[in-house]
């Protein structure tokens, strides 16, 4: 049995949003058997329609956790004694309950300190995620993220063809948390915080889409595919700032963004970490 509370971000929303959210491998399918079998229960009574919740509802899901748990297979592109670097697939939160986290956490049960990530990835953004394996090195890596000691290179296949092969993009973001969106202004405004977005263009294609090698030199939620939806590339897949008919007709259903270099560039003490400067991890492509 499960049992969640409503946070402020779901008030007034369906059943099945908030539960599938929590919940990454509920099915539509196993939401409405449950519901059929009134094993949902909200603030105590059992329901079998999928209505509204809201704030502060508690509501218990009565699903063997057997039918909830991950099924995926962890591809671990680097590891040493001090971190892991995963490839990370699309339909899965980094943190959080049923998340990359957890799945991690499950395989090295046997170690004094679970491995933890140093950054995040959208859930349908593929690729590099960096672990680390041990308090000092976690320490380190934050500190190196923070201080733009850690290059991140993400693949992204808009549709559209930039004017110039490559460009570094300068604009202001503001995310709205109660709808999960990132708006974009190319002047300063109250309340966004500028953003650095570069891009390469290393391959076009016939159907009207381009792959670009992004980098970011600020890393806001939603950056790259808000950013390039802004300037007229919006990300193939991407249902909250692409484009629906665009999507459909390429036949994507999900974002094809994927983080897939990483490469370290300390200028600061790395301590035990030093053996990695200049190391640079690569992925397949999209």
């Amino acid at each position: 049995m499960k049992k969640l509370v409503v946070d402020k971000k779901y008030n007034s929303k369906k059943l099945n949003k908030f539960l599938q959210d929590k919940l990454p491998n509920l099915s539509n399918n196993l939401f409405y058997k449950t519901l059929r079998k009134k094993d949902i229960k909200i603030n105590g009574k059992r329901v079998n329609e999928n209505i509204l919740v809201f704030e502060n509802d508690e509501i218990e899901v009565y699903i063997a956790d057997s039918l909830l748990e991950n099924k995926i297979a962890l591809e671990i592109v680097y590891e040493d004694e001090n971190i892991l670097v995963i490839d990370k697939p699309a339909g899965i939160e980094v943190t959080g309950s049923q998340s990359l986290t957890t799945l991690i956490h499950k395989q090295y049960t046997t170690c004094e300190f679970l491995p933890m990530p140093c950054h995040r990835l959208d859930r349908n953004t593929t690729g590099l995620i960096l672990f680390a394996k041990n308090q000092e090195a976690l320490d380190f890596l934050l500190d190196k993220f923070k201080n733009h000691e850690i290059e991140k290179h993400y693949l992204a296949l808009v549709y559209g063809v930039p004017k110039q092969k490559s460009q570094t993009l300068t604009a202001y973001l503001f995310k709205d948390s109660k709808k999960s969106i990132a708006y974009i202004s190319d002047e300063p405004k109250k309340g966004y915080s500028k953003i650095i977005t570069s891009y390469t263009v290393l391959e076009k294609n016939p159907n009207g889409t381009c792959l670009l090698d992004v980098e970011i030199k600020t890393g806001k939620t939603h950056q790259i595919r808000a950013h390039l939806a802004h300037i007229g590339l919006p990300i193939v897949g991407d249902g909250k700032y692409g484009n629906y008919e665009i999507n459909k007709r390429l036949g994507y259903k999900t974002q094809e963004l994927r983080s897939y270099i990483l490469k370290f560039n300390f200028k600061t003490d790395s301590g035990i970490l030093d053996y990695l400067n200049g190391k640079k991890i690569k992925s397949r492509a999209i």
